[in-house]
């Protein structure tokens, strides 16, 4: 588990092609200052596993079913990724409870300045428009953030907003982002446990001992999301 708040950001210091996956390098002092062999690291995101250690550095395997739903095979040597280790129980939860495994990415569509903060439009895949809500935890390449702006259910393409303050800007990669980038989303584990069970038809006050698991309703698929790490 991780909170979205992101400790530092790390650079992509060598890939390499294994089979249908890819084995990242990725260089962070402090992410790597106490991670051992088998430790979880938030890639932008991904929940990664540590492989292998170097001198300030980390190796992480990329599965296939990752590199479909993430940005993370779009990653050339030299590009800065959002880190963060993973939370530990007696930390406060300064984010959201945050999985590392990414729903799919939304493409930004304009950035607007205000004052002293930024808002962002990102486009969003009608298949997780509903499992984000205004005021609602997201999380984007890591970093958690709250939605405060989203579109009318009756848009027809559906997109949302963030707003970012001058530390995010400054901390994290959102702050270099460009119209027609793309960043992970993951969206509320509450939100997609409900949608779930929506889809097994489960209202409020049913006993899920009796629900006939076996048949369909027409409420959409809750979408796949991606399992590398613990």
């Amino acid at each position: 588990m991780f909170t979205g708040l992101i400790e530092e950001i790390g650079e992509i210091t060598e890939i390499s092609p294994v089979g249908d996956s890819l084995r990242l390098t990725i260089r962070g002092e402090r992410v790597t200052s106490d991670a051992g062999h088998g430790d979880s690291i938030s890639v932008s995101g991904v929940c990664l596993t540590v492989i292998e250690q170097g001198e300030a550095t980390f190796a992480a395997d990329v599965m296939a079913q990752s590199i479909r739903m993430s940005t993370l095979g779009g990653l050339a040597v030299g590009d800065r990724v959002n880190l963060e280790r993973a939370a530990r129980v007696d930390s406060r939860l300064g984010g959201h409870i945050v999985q590392g495994h990414v729903d799919g990415t939304a493409e930004l569509l304009s950035v607007t300045p205000e004052d002293n903060w930024r808002v962002l439009r990102f486009a969003l895949p009608r298949e997780l428009a509903p499992l984000l809500v205004d005021k609602g935890s997201v999380t984007l390449s890591g970093v958690s953030l709250t939605v405060s702006n989203i579109a009318p259910v009756e848009d027809a393409e559906p997109w949302f907003e963030v707003s970012l303050i001058p530390e995010t800007l400054v901390a994290t990669t959102l702050g270099g982002l460009q119209p027609g980038d793309r960043v992970n989303v993951e969206t509320d584990i509450l939100a997609r446990h409900v949608a779930r069970m929506l889809r097994f038809g489960l209202a409020a006050g049913d006993d899920p001992r009796g629900l006939d698991l076996t048949g369909s309703v027409n409420a959409p698929a809750a979408p796949q999301t991606t399992t590398e790490g613990n």
